[in-house]
């Protein structure tokens, strides 16, 4: 197990032992690089929200349904959280500025296609493409924060750069909804390509390249693909086993576990490996990683449920569902800059437990439904706890792991993160459609937010708990952990 931060990050520009970066790199231009990071996120958040939003519009302009077409989220998700371990780790071995700009072409492209596409089959397909360019974008906007700036303001300023960047979560529901009932759910996409041509400057012009310098130029591409593959089977046999007999979900979800239990030893014996195992033996950054887990899990499957109530089980129309959505948003978007701050001050573990409950209490409360008076404060809450939980588990597990390694552990946190929070949508979108047969929407989703709250703070409390045991106290220890 590490004990406390591992960094051996320096603030003159001298790499630590082994480099971190190349050694002709520019001294970092803090605001620049802070702003283009920010910018990163904010692309990738805007574009999740505010289609979230849009998505029941676009159902019916497609001829399908809205739980059909939840694979335009799921998906995206999917390819997301399949990337990010390749993502953080590419950046690591070829560049981290170089890699960052290419995940931004490939979003902006694939952003053109869906905007422009006309059937359901091929906007999934484009979705799913640009999920692999979020895939990198997400790790790389992190790693590049914790490689510029030095240790004591590392925490403080990737809260920073979720702040800036969670000006998505409180513009992308309103502006998903005014845009796709005023205008189309299309402009949604559209928007995408100039404000990623405006991020692409903002990387030229602000982030240094780095890179990890004691691994060469190589790729683990049989972990590369056992990992891909793995993730992509399971997500798929969680979305469609409604669809698929029995047997055929059994099948597939075993061969998903097969790819992923050969990743793991592949890992094992590759000489270059595309994820070195013994990052699970660091015990603080086990704890982080399950606890902002449980947090955004929550979190997703929340705003996909109270966005399918608005708009389908009470008739609200998007613009409404987005301004009452706000509460939610911009109660997460004031978490994230304050989750640096409390980082640094108090035990991760700890707080991340404190938080994710209060984010139950808020989801509970929203499962109630009731008028707005008692529906708003619960997605206020639900945002802020939540919100606090899983921003805090990015500059967490930056501050426990070697700096020459921040690409990939940023990588593999996002991807436990975001990749089951993706199966966990495709689940409560299948469970949600099979109660609403007996129970009928409105019930069939307040149930469901129900034992997603309830659930949560179990297993926050729980994690909590066991951090008590495992991981040095900050006070005690002077760990982050």
């Amino acid at each position: 197990m590490h004990d406390g931060p591992l960094h051996g990050k320096p603030g003159s520009g001298d790499a630590p032992e082994g480099g971190s970066r190349d050694s002709v790199s520019r001294p970092p231009r803090l605001w620049l690089t802070l702003i283009a990071s920010s910018l990163c996120i904010f692309v990738v958040q805007l574009d999740f929200l505010a289609l979230n939003l849009a998505l029941p519009r676009m159902a019916s302009d497609l001829g399908t349904t809205t739980t059909d077409l939840q694979w335009v989220i799921s998906g995206y998700m999917l390819a997301l959280a399949a990337t990010l371990i390749p993502g953080g780790r590419l950046g690591d071995i070829f560049g981290r500025r170089r890699m960052l700009l290419v995940g931004l072409v490939v979003f902006a492209l694939c952003s053109l296609g869906v905007g422009l596409a006309s059937t359901p089959s091929s906007i999934i397909v484009l979705r799913i493409a640009q999920g692999v360019g979020a895939g990198v974008l997400f790790p790389l906007a992190v790693a590049v924060i914790t490689d510029a700036y030095p240790p004591d303001r590392t925490m403080r300023a990737i809260g920073n750069a979720y702040g800036i960047g969670a000006l998505a979560l409180a513009l992308g529901p309103v502006f998903g909804g005014a845009v796709t009932e005023l205008l189309s759910w299309r402009v949604v996409l559209l928007v995408n390509v100039p404000t990623c041509a405006v991020t692409i400057a903002m990387v030229a012009l602000g982030v240094r390249e780095s890179r990890d310098t004691t691994v060469p130029h190589s790729v683990d591409v049989p972990g590369l693909l056992l990992v891909i593959l793995g993730i992509a089977t399971v997500t798929l046999t969680v979305d469609r086993q409604q669809a698929w007999p029995p047997a055929v979900s059994a099948g597939v979800s075993a061969a998903g576990v097969l790819f992923l239990v050969g990743f793991v030893l592949r890992e094992r014996v590759a000489r270059w490996p595309l994820v070195s195992l013994d990052l699970f033996r660091n015990m603080p950054f086990v704890i982080i990683t399950l606890m902002s887990t449980v947090a955004n899990i929550a979190f997703v499957v929340a705003m996909y449920g109270v966005t399918i109530y608005l708009q389908q089980a009470t008739g609200r129309s998007p613009l409404d569902s987005g301004m009452i959505f706000l509460a939610a948003s911009v109660a997460a978007g004031v978490a994230a800059p304050l989750s640096g701050r409390l980082g640094e001050r108090f035990d991760v573990p700890r707080t991340m437990a404190v938080m994710t409950v209060l984010g139950a209490v808020g989801l509970f409360l929203v499962s109630l439904g009731g008028d707005l008076w008692f529906y708003l404060p619960g997605l206020a809450l639900t945002g802020f706890g939540y919100g606090m939980g899983w921003t805090m588990g990015s500059s967490g597990t930056q501050a426990v792991v070697p700096v020459e390694r921040v690409g990939q552990a940023s990588g593999v946190e996002l991807a436990i993160v975001i990749g089951v929070a993706g199966i966990c949508v495709a689940a409560a979108a299948s469970l949600i459609e099979v109660r609403t047969t007996a129970d009928g929407l409105a019930t069939a989703i307040e149930d469901v937010l129900r034992w997603i709250a309830i659930g949560s703070a179990v297993a926050a409390a729980a994690l909590g708990l066991l951090a008590t045991r495992v991981v040095p106290s900050k006070r005690a220890h002077g760990s982050l952990g």
